[in-house]
Order: C-alpha cells, then sequence, then structure tokens
C-alpha cells in the first residue's frame, strides 16, 4: 500500500475541460501525489465543472456532494465553469470549506489544493471578462487514453443569445506557437499518434497574440513536421472553412479529413434570434466545399432544437437541411435556458415535451446518416489507429482517418499503431473489418 497522498479527478463537458484536467493530474503527479479513481476515498478530490447545460449543472452539484460525502476530511476542489458562473450555489451545498478556482487561475489549482491556507474564493475565481492571457497548463499525458488533446485557444467573443460559455470563460486568447510546439513535442515523446487541437473557438486561434497569426498558419507549421502524429481540428464555425486551410489539410497527410461544425438552426429566423454569425447558405457552402476537396471526409454537426420561439416551421427547416446535407453524424442537444443569457428571458419558450419531440427526431436522424456514412466505407480499405480490444465484441478497436470505429481482429501488441483494414460490414450501429 502506497502511503502517497491520493487526489481524485473527475470531468464534465468538453475537450477543454479534458485537457486542464490531464494538466491537473500532470502537476500532481509531479508533486509526488498519486491519481485515484474518483469513485473512490482521497486526500484532494477536484471536480472540474460545465455549465453548458441546466442537465450539466445538475450534474455538477452531484459530484461535488458525492465527493463531501466520501471522506468529509479531505479538501474539495471546484473548478470549471459551473464554479465560475454558480458560485453561490457551489457554497451553498457544503458547510464544510470548499476551494473554488476560477477558470483563470486554473494554472494555480495544484498549488491551492496542496496549501494548508483556507480557501478564499475572492482570490482564486477573479474577473474571468479581464483575463488577457491564457492559462498555461502543460501536460505530460492522458490517463488511459490514446488519442490526447490540446488547448490551443480558450475563450469567445460572439455571446451568443443562449450560450453561457464567452461569460465563463472570457475573452479569446491564445497559446502562443512555440508552446503549442513544445506541447506536441512532449505528446510525441510519451508515445501518442494522434492529437486533436481544441479549444472554445479554436478558429480564432492566434488573432489576439503580438505579433497575431491564425489557425491557418499554426496547421501550416505543424504539417510542416512529420512526427508521425495524426491531428484532427475539434470545432470550426463554418466561416472558418477557407479554401486555403482545405488545401493544406489535403495536402497534408497529418491533418485527418474530419470536421464539426455548430449548424444550431437550418432555420434563417432562428439563426438570427441566435445571434449566430453565418446565413444558412453559407452554412451549405461550407459543407460542400469540404465535400469537393475531400469526399470521403466526416462531417459532424451540433443541432440545437427548441429554442425560444422556434415553430413547427422553422423546425421543419431545420429537418428539411439536414436531410439534404451528405453529413456523417449529429450531436442534437434541446435548448437549456442558462440564467444571464439572453435567451433565458425570450418570450415562447418551447414546453419540454416538444423539445423531447423534436430531439428525438433529429437523434433518428443523425442515426441514419450515420449508417449511411458508415455503409459507404465498405469495401474500402483504411488506414487505423489502433486503440486496444477492452470492448464488447473483444476485438481490437480503432478510428480510421474519416473517424470511423471498426472493429477487427488483431494481436494485442499492435495497440496504438496504425494499420490498414478493409471495411466489410455494419452491424447496428458497429462497424466491421479485417486487417490487411
Amino acid at each position: 500500500m502506497s502511503n502517497k497522498k491520493t487526489v481524485a479527478i473527475t470531468t464534465l463537458g468538453c475537450k477543454v475541460n479534458q485537457y486542464e484536467s490531464a494538466s491537473f493530474a500532470s502537476g500532481f503527479e509531479a508533486q509526488g501525489l498519486d491519481v485515484v479513481p474518483f469513485g473512490g476515498p482521497a486526500d484532494i478530490y477536484v471536480i472540474n465543472s460545465c455549465a453548458v447545460t441546466a442537465k450539466a449543472g445538475a450534474q455538477s452539484r452531484q459530484l461535488i456532494r458525492r465527493a463531501l460525502r466520501a471522506n468529509p476530511g479531505a479538501r474539495v476542489v471546484v473548478t470549471g465553469c459551473y464554479a465560475q458562473v454558480a458560485t453561490q450555489e457551489v457554497l451553498d451545498l457544503a458547510e464544510q470549506p470548499v476551494c473554488l478556482v476560477g477558470n483563470e487561475n486554473k494554472h494555480l489549482l495544484v498549488e491551492i489544493a496542496l496549501s494548508r491556507k483556507m480557501c478564499d474564493m475572492e482570490i482564486f475565481l477573479g474577473d474571468i471578462s479581464t483575463k488577457k492571457e491564457i492559462c498555461d497548463l502543460p501536460v505530460q499525458r492522458f490517463p488511459g487514453r490514446t488519442r490526447c488533446y490540446l488547448k490551443i485557444q480558450d475563450g469567445c467573443n460572439n455571446f451568443c443569445s443562449y450560450c453561457i460559455v464567452p461569460y465563463a470563460r472570457g475573452r479569446v486568447r491564445s497559446l502562443p506557437p512555440e508552446q503549442v510546439k513544445a506541447q506536441v513535442a512532449t505528446f510525441v515523446c510519451e508515445g501518442y499518434r494522434e492529437l486533436v487541437l481544441t479549444g472554445i473557438h479554436v478558429g480564432m486561434y492566434g488573432q489576439d497574440l503580438s505579433p497575431s497569426t491564425s489557425l491557418l498558419e499554426l496547421v501550416r507549421e505543424l504539417s510542416a513536421n512529420d512526427n508521425g502524429l495524426r491531428y484532427r481540428i475539434s470545432s470550426l464555425e463554418p466561416g472558418e472553412v477557407s479554401t486555403e486551410l482545405l488545401a493544406l489539410m489535403v495536402a497534408s497527410p497529418q491533418f485527418m479529413p474530419h470536421f464539426h461544425l455548430p449548424l444550431q438552426s437550418g432555420s434563417p429566423s432562428v439563426l438570427q434570434r441566435m445571434k449566430r454569425k453565418y446565413t444558412v447558405e453559407q452554412f451549405v457552402q461550407a459543407v460542400e466545399e469540404i465535400l469537393a476537396a475531400m469526399p470521403d471526409a466526416a462531417i459532424g454537426l451540433d443541432v440545437l432544437t427548441g429554442f425560444p420561439g422556434e415553430t413547427e416551421e422553422e423546425f421543419e427547416e431545420t429537418l428539411r437541411l439536414l436531410e439534404s446535407l451528405r453529413i456523417s453524424y449529429l450531436h442534437v442537444f434541446p435548448y437549456s435556458k442558462r440564467p444571464g443569457t439572453p435567451a433565458a428571458t425570450m418570450a415562447n419558450q418551447v414546453p419540454a415535451s416538444v423539445k423531447e419531440e423534436r430531439r428525438s427526431l433529429l437523434t433518428a436522424l443523425g442515426q441514419q446518416k450515420r449508417h449511411s456514412f458508415y455503409s459507404r466505407q465498405i469495401g474500402t480499405a483504411q488506414k487505423v489507429l489502433t486503440e486496444g480490444s477492452k470492448n464488447q465484441f473483444n476485438l481490437m478497436k480503432g478510428f480510421t482517418e474519416n473517424y470511423v470505429p471498426v472493429f477487427f481482429d488483431a494481436p494485442a501488441n499492435l495497440a496504438n499503431t496504425i494499420v490498414s483494414v478493409m471495411i466489410e460490414r455494419v452491424e447496428g450501429a458497429s462497424v466491421f473489418g479485417r486487417m490487411i
């Protein structure tokens, strides 16, 4: 049995939070602590919370209560977007002191957690809206993951009418290119074969730096160094899918043909009320340009249904648009009222039952799109990055370059290598192949 102090970390929400939690784990390990599962006893509990929906806020509260019950003598540290925007709700949960660390102070979290001083929320929360520089959060490794994330950017300047994120994350702040490349080098040394460039608004990367740069320039610099990594870009706005970026990705074997675009609505009037900065026509053009450059690319979309005032006709506009697009999958979210955002006080809030009905229709369409995309891969040879065989089929699982999860028979020692696989069949939501 180890006599080391222990820390348990749990993470809700986006890839940015997951990257930050990996940085916390690296920091605690460097200080000699053992990182243990969140479900068991620990000396320190860290909850990296999320506030993007009401459900995420409820899950954050649940995990905080769970940590408080697991070890009443433990130090409980709550960070992330829920801690940033719902501070009093967190404090009301606990009779004992709880450390709240705001998003702008995550680089201090390990030091705060290990301090013997009582927590002072005024010191550790701060005003995120005034933050000018990104937190330096280096990561040594991602525990239990074969794919790593790299947060190259934080914050958002868009202030869409439904979104709490700019209030929780602040304005756009970017990681300088030299720090990006240094973190990439660390991941290469740790043996990772795939890296996802992530952020809150990745397409705005570099515009706040001096001298300013861009995502296009970063992609160019990364693709110039053949280090054996496969790269994915987590999410781009339609207007950020430029001809130059597509040409660069086509020319680079390191950047995967995989895109994720936030549509949110296919209704022009709903997009206006959402304060989204593109038209339906511009969105369709972005999808068509991707497919013209990369016919086999995976294109996933975010869709938000039940926005205040969304009529049946407006919903049908979204449904018809999605039916017409050759996309690969959908992430569907019912609108969730976030206090402090303009949409929360809009008239004609859509009843929960209607939102659920619309969500079900969109989810079913997404399943059809995914099955169709997977089926188009049958008979093709794909380069697959293997992950392991801990799954329901006890077969090796890996992802193709265009993000198709495929199961196939292969020796266990091929985990974390790239192999050629012939796609043979699709059964339900699962794809099967054989190694060539």
